[in-house]
């Protein structure tokens, strides 16, 4: 679960830069992006973890 929230915190981080210098909207979009598709693995991985250990 580590790896996941390093991984959102590195696109929060990117798209703050990118709304600094003013960069494309694409880009912005994928920072974006990225960061959606880590929560929905964080709620995953959270969902999965707590099936298991119900057994």
């Amino acid at each position: 679960m580590l790896t996941i929230w390093l991984g959102i915190v590195a696109w929060a981080i990117a798209l703050v830069i990118e709304i600094a210098i003013n960069a494309k909207a694409s880009h912005i979009w994928t920072c974006l992006i990225g960061l959606a598709l880590g929560f929905i693995g964080l709620r995953y991985t959270i969902r999965r973890a707590k099936r298991e250990n119900w057994n």
